[in-house]
């Protein structure tokens, strides 16, 4: 059975600090789908650093999380057995998606409708009326309790029943050539998709260009549970990747740059179909996130695997944070917006309020009777 490690927790508490910093480069300048964006994307300096920052964190954290999920999946089944663990995963899965979606989506929208003097209750009215349902960053529940109900299936019909106490082999943590095969393979499939779903393109609220990299490491996390890869791997293993994702992300920076100073138009796109740009991005994301995560995982392993009081309460709260952050730094980016500065300085005072202020909000939320078992 996998024991959870502090330095498990603190990554997730760091990927969301992170998420919302993604969000708010998004407001002042960086490309991507939010609530509010004060600067659209340009040819700026700060636009261009946003948008490597936000590219950078699209390669690897929402896998991250999506391989940290699959690592807690095989020994939170073995505890509960099929109908108490999907029990428990529409809880904490699908409440939160519904709440968001018929709740903290629209309050979120009508914030931002508001400020523009267009009201408040009237935008929630029409999108009740409507019938929209806003996922926003709770497309990852969704996702998530797809994945599960998939696992479920398959292992039902496949895998061992739940409690089985027979031995299972334990595998050891793949080598550098299958890190390079891995990379290639989601690299091309990512290529696949994306001639059919570019990125920014939502089917259901999911964005299913980036799925292929999320369902391969979902399902490391499943492998490495089993395994106990994630304490077996070693700065040795990982060194080829780190090394690849060195040499490696400069090309996007390179390749963003010349796309800004040349004006390349349709040829630039790195969204989908078959430019160079977007054969670059396809493959250019899973060598990055391959020795970031792993990077991610050997430092906090080695030196944030310490009890703390702090962390834990950061810890406790950080899938409240994740699921109310919408509205927190809407309002406080709307609020800053008459203060004239530089998009870079909105960026780092918005983000660390909108981080401060998330944590400090979840904190009743995690002591209500009814909420704290959910989040």
């Amino acid at each position: 059975m996998v024991q959870r490690d502090f330095y498990i927790d603190r990554l997730r508490s760091v990927m969301t600090a992170m998420v919302i910093l993604h969000h708010t480069a998004i407001t002042y300048g960086a490309p991507g789908g939010w609530f509010w964006t004060e600067l659209r994307p340009s040819g700026s300096l700060s636009s261009v650093l946003l948008t490597l920052f936000v590219s950078t964190n699209q390669a690897y954290f929402m896998g991250f999380f999506f391989l940290l999920a699959g690592y807690f999946t095989p020994p939170s089944l073995e505890r509960k057995g099929y109908k108490r663990f999907l029990c428990d995963r529409f809880l904490r899965l699908g409440l939160p998606l519904l709440a968001f979606g018929l709740v903290l989506g629209p309050l979120t929208a009508a914030i931002v409708t508001a400020a523009r003097g267009d009201g408040f209750w009237p935008t929630i009215e029409v999108l009740w009326q409507r019938k929209d349902f806003i996922n926003g960053p709770l497309w990852f529940a969704e996702a998530l309790l797809i994945f599960d109900l998939g696992y479920c299936g398959l292992r039902a019909v496949f895998g061992p029943s739940p409690g089985d106490t027979r031995r299972r082999k334990l595998r050891p943590v793949p080598g550098p050539g299958m890190w390079l095969l891995s990379a290639l393979a989601i690299g091309a499939a990512a290529l696949a998709i994306r001639q059919f779903v570019p990125v920014g393109k939502n089917v259901f609220g999911l964005q299913l260009g980036y799925f292929a990299g999320y369902i391969f490491l979902f399902a490391v996390g499943i492998a490495a549970a089993r395994s106990d890869w994630l304490r077996k791997l070693t700065w040795k293993t990982a060194r080829p990747a780190l090394f690849v994702a060195l040499f490696a992300w400069p090309t996007m920076p390179l390749a963003i740059l010349y796309v800004v100073s040349t004006n390349a138009g349709a040829k630039s796109n790195f969204s989908g179909g078959l430019t160079w740009p977007a054969v670059l991005y396809a493959f250019w994301e899973p060598f990055v996130a391959w020795g970031l995560i792993a990077a991610w995982l050997l430092i906090f392993r080695e030196y944030m695997n310490r009890p703390s009081r702090f962390w834990d309460w950061l810890n406790r709260r950080a899938y409240a944070v994740y699921i109310i952050h919408p509205p927190v730094l809407v309002a406080i980016a709307l609020l800053l917006h008459v203060w004239t500065a530089p998009a870079m300085l909105k960026f780092a005072v918005v983000g660390a309020l909108a981080c401060v202020a998330s944590w400090l909000w979840s904190d009743p939320l995690v002591r209500l009777p009814g909420v704290r078992r959910v989040v």
